[in-house]
C-alpha cells in the first residue's frame, strides 16, 4: 500500500481519505477556455521576447555564431511550446503529437520536441483526479479498492495511470481521465481551430490544414470514450488469439466506464529493456519476431491496430522461458477505411511496378493532390520510384534502407507543395516506422523485410481481410 506524497503534498491511501475535490467547478476556468488562453499566452510572449533578445545580440555575432543562436533558440522555443502543451493535457498536448507527425508542416527542432508528448506529460496528484474516479465508480475510492497508490505509473495526453489491487486481490492498473477534458473540449477544440485556421491563412495553406484538424477532433472524441478503448482492446486481442505468445490485458468492467479503465496488471518487463531480458534468458530476436507478425498481422490483415508502439506501451512477459509480448494503451488505434486500404494496395502494386500513373492515380482518388499541384507531385513521384528502381525491387531490401528510403520520402514530403496526406495514413506509416525502429534497437541482425513480406504478399493479393471500415 502505498504512502507516497504526491505534488500538492496530501498523503493517499486506500485507507486514508484524501482531501476531496469540489467536482467539475473546481476546473471553471479551465473549461471555459481561460487557462488554455492564459497558458499559451504566456508561452508565445515568452518566445517573442527570446528572439527579440537573440535578435539584437547577433547584432554583436559573426554568421556562425548567429546560425548557432538561431538553432539554440528554435529548440529553446519549442520545448516552451512543447512544455506548455503537456501542462495543458488533453487535445493541445494530442495535437502537439499529432503535429509531430507532419514532416510537411513543422521543422525537425519542433516535431522532435513535440514528440516527447507521447509519454512525458506531467501527472497529476491523485487529489486533482480523486473525484472523477469516485464519480465514475459510483463509490468511494477506498470501498472499491484494497490498496491504491497515490504516485501515478504514467501520464499521458487524456490520463494517467496508478497501481491498485481490487477486494478480490488482483492486481490492476486503473486509467483515470483528466476530470475537465469531456466538459471543456468544444471550448479547447474551438480554440484550436481558430488558431490552426489563423495558421493557414498566414501561409495561405487552402483549406488542408483544417480537414486535418477536423480528422484530428474526430478522433479525440473517440479517445474520450474508455468504453471504446475496452472494445477495441477486446477486438485486437481477439484478432490476435490464435498467437499465444501475445497478451492483451483483461479488462475489469465492474471498475471501468467512460472515463475510468481498469485492466488486470502483468508483471512484465520493459520491451527495450534488453539486459532484464537477457538476465531472463529471453532471446530480443525472439521478442521482435513476435512483435513483427503482430503488427504484420493488424496492419495488413485485420484493418485495426495499435498505433502508439513505442517502448511505454510495449513490454514482456516471461512465461518460464517462453516470451510473450504485452500491448498496453489502446487509446490511439485505428481502423483503415476500405478505400484506404483499397488505394494503398494499389499504390504498393505501383511501387513494386514502378508506375507513376498508377501510383497519381490512387493519390488522386484519396485527395492528396491539392488542385494545380499535380506537375510537381509527379516530378517527386518520378524521382523516387527511379530511386527505388535502381536499388531492386523494396521486397528484397533490408530494414535499414528501408528506413533510410522512409527518412528520403520525408524530405520530399517537406520540398513538394501539393501534397496533402491525411493524418490516417501518416499514423500507419509512422507505425511501421516505429515497428521497424524498435527491430533495429532490439535484434539489428534479424530481417524484419523477410518476416514482413508473408503478410504483405497476403494483403496485396486481397486475401484474409476483414473489410470492417
Amino acid at each position: 500500500m502505498s504512502t507516497e506524497t504526491p505534488e500538492d503534498g496530501v498523503q493517499t491511501t486506500a485507507s486514508t481519505p484524501a482531501r476531496r475535490p469540489r467536482g467539475p467547478r473546481r476546473f471553471r476556468l479551465r473549461t471555459l477556455g481561460i487557462v488554455p488562453i492564459v497558458v499559451l499566452g504566456v508561452c508565445a510572449s515568452r518566445i517573442l521576447l527570446s528572439r527579440a533578445l537573440g535578435a539584437c545580440g547577433d547584432v554583436f555575432r559573426g554568421p556562425d555564431a548567429q546560425k548557432e543562436h538561431r538553432a539554440a533558440r528554435e529548440v529553446r522555443s519549442a520545448q516552451r511550446f512543447a512544455e506548455s502543451l503537456g501542462r495543458l493535457k488533453g487535445p493541445y498536448a494530442k495535437l502537439g503529437q499529432f503535429a509531430s507527425l507532419r514532416h510537411d508542416v513543422l521543422p525537425d527542432a519542433w516535431r522532435g520536441e513535440l514528440t516527447t508528448l507521447r509519454d512525458r506529460v506531467p501527472a497529476l496528484p491523485l487529489s486533482r483526479v480523486r473525484g472523477m474516479l469516485e464519480r465514475e465508480l459510483g463509490r468511494p475510492l477506498e470501498k472499491a479498492f484494497r490498496s491504491f497508490e497515490a504516485r501515478p505509473l504514467g501520464a499521458a495526453s487524456i490520463a494517467q495511470a496508478h497501481r491498485a489491487e481490487l477486494p478480490d486481490g488482483r492486481q490492476v492498473v486503473v486509467k483515470i481521465q483528466y476530470p475537465w477534458l469531456e466538459q471543456a473540449l468544444p471550448t479547447d477544440l474551438a480554440l484550436l481551430r481558430t488558431g490552426v485556421a489563423w495558421l493557414a491563412r498566414r501561409r495561405d495553406a487552402g483549406p488542408q490544414p483544417l480537414r486535418w484538424f477536423d480528422e484530428f477532433a474526430s478522433g479525440i472524441r473517440e479517445e474520450l470514450d474508455f468504453t471504446r478503448e475496452a472494445a477495441v482492446a477486446a477486438e485486437i486481442s481477439a484478432n490476435l488469439a490464435d498467437d499465444p505468445r501475445v497478451l492483451v490485458p483483461e479488462v475489469i468492467p465492474s471498475h471501468s466506464s467512460r472515463r475510468v479503465l481498469t485492466v488486470v496488471h502483468h508483471d512484465a518487463i520493459p520491451i527495450t529493456d534488453l539486459p532484464a531480458l537477457r538476465a531472463r534468458h529471453i532471446d530480443p530476436a525472439e521478442v521482435l519476431e513476435i512483435l513483427v507478425q503482430a503488427y504484420a498481422k493488424q496492419v495488413f490483415v485485420d484493418g485495426l491496430f495499435h498505433a502508439d508502439p513505442h517502448p511505454g506501451n510495449l513490454f514482456v512477459v516471461d512465461a518460464s522461458g517462453a516470451p510473450r509480448v504485452l500491448f498496453v494503451d489502446f487509446g490511439l488505434s485505428r481502423r483503415l477505411a476500405p478505400e484506404l486500404r483499397d488505394e494503398s494496395r494499389r499504390a504498393i502494386f505501383a511501387v513494386l511496378q514502378g508506375d507513376v500513373d498508377a501510383f497519381i492515380a490512387s493519390m488522386t482518388k484519396l485527395d492528396m493532390i491539392a488542385p494545380g499541384s499535380e506537375g510537381a507531385v509527379r516530378a517527386a513521384v518520378e524521382r523516387m520510384l527511379s530511386t527505388m528502381k535502381a536499388e531492386g525491387s523494396p521486397l528484397g531490401m533490408g530494414a535499414d534502407r528501408i528506413l533510410s528510403l522512409k527518412d528520403e520520402a520525408l524530405v520530399l514530403l517537406r520540398e513538394t507543395p501539393g501534397l496533402q496526406l491525411p493524418n490516417d495514413l501518416l499514423l500507419y506509416a509512422r507505425t511501421l516506422s516505429y515497428v521497424f525502429s524498435l527491430g533495429r534497437e532490439l535484434a539489428p541482425e534479424v530481417d524484419l523485410m523477410k518476416l514482413t513480406v508473408p503478410w504483405l504478399l497476403r494483403f496485396l493479393a486481397g486475401s484474409g481481410q476483414t473489410g470492417r471500415g
